[in-house]
């Protein structure tokens, strides 16, 4: 569903309670509950139909894209649970043994404990956790408090929703494939993790709405968000395979919903395409000190396998939330 229809399909059911520090209302990563002065409940829910053939890579993309909205929050996850729609009418048990194996990897990956789940048959697989973290309630990346002066920093590619796309349709070959895999199964949980050391603003991650989508969420009446066109990694071949038409479905519809909400002032806009491409488990988006942002940078290097980058700056409120330039 694309952002437009899911914010007025949620919009009366805000709750009102003392101890929610993050609720659904700001469109942030997670839900946060205070628990104590030291300690918040943070909580999140995602799944996805499967991206590759392999049941157990699947499981690992599954798992890793829904561990990283725990990861935008600055939480530690604790406990996960299965959330599986399993197609039992063309696939053996095995398959769904190999899916949930590479979900518990990665749930144990980074520290978390598998509790259990729930089950169904349904006609189109899907996999994914409802995960459990805490945070101290003074320590939360937040992804609307983006400092005007900061940086922006991603730490994935873009791309990821048009090769999966050729992915589907055997357009692919093996090493980007490949590449493609390893990028998507790599959890956000260190580059997360080493992050508390320094000066940040905001943050979120790149997933269904894509690289401007979620940096729309991050803006407020006070900020715009200026990406530096060319400065976006952008995964190999996916411009090409986008030139030639092979375009999700959630990614036209990210593009329709921000036409009106992007100002493009580079001399081409082939990469509005890019930017609003909708992720599967993508990188962090990080508001920071300019500084800092080159220190962090160095640090996860080979974490993101050099992806990260510095690209653009949030600046004061202009004609359009988002500006490409």
């Amino acid at each position: 569903m694309g952002p437009g229809d899911l914010k007025q399909s949620i919009i009366s059911l805000v709750p009102c309670d003392n101890d929610i520090l993050v609720g659904f209302d700001s469109s942030d990563d997670s839900s946060v509950y205070k628990l104590d002065d030291e300690k918040a409940l943070v909580q999140t829910l995602d799944f996805i139909t499967p991206v590759v053939d392999d049941p157990y890579v699947y499981g690992k993309i599954a798992a890793a894209n829904s561990l990283s909205d725990i990861f935008a929050m600055g939480a530690t996850v604790k406990t996960a649970l299965n959330i599986v729609g399993f197609d039992r009418a063309n696939h053996g048990t095995e398959v769904l043994k190999e899916m949930l194996r590479g979900g518990n990897e990665k749930i144990q990956e980074c520290g978390g404990l598998l509790m259990g789940g729930h089950t169904i048959e349904a006609p189109e697989m899907f996999y994914g956790l409802s995960v459990s973290g805490l945070v101290h309630p003074n320590k939360i990346y937040r992804n609307n408090t983006a400092k005007i002066g900061h940086v922006l920093v991603l730490t994935k590619p873009v791309g990821m929703g048009v090769l999966t796309t050729a992915i589907k349709r055997d357009l692919l070959n093996e090493s980007t494939k490949n590449e493609a895999v390893k990028v998507m199964e790599t959890l956000n949980y260190i580059p997360s993790k080493l992050l508390r050391k320094y000066d940040i603003s905001s943050c979120t991650d790149i997933t269904g709405f894509g690289l401007l989508g979620h940096a729309l969420e991050c803006t407020n009446d006070f900020t715009s968000f200026a990406i530096n066109c060319g400065h976006v990694p952008v995964m190999a071949d996916a411009q090409n395979l986008a030139d030639e038409g092979v375009i999700p479905g959630g990614t036209k519809k990210n593009m329709k919903h921000l036409k009106d909400k992007t100002t493009i002032m580079c001399p081409t806009s082939d990469c509005y395409t890019m930017y609003c491409d909708a992720q599967t488990s993508g990188g962090l988006l990080i508001a920071m000190d300019a500084n800092d942002a080159k220190e962090y940078i160095k640090e996860v290097e080979d974490l993101t396998y050099g992806y990260a980058s510095i690209i653009g700056e949030v600046i004061p409120r202009g004609a359009t939330p988002i500006i490409i330039h």
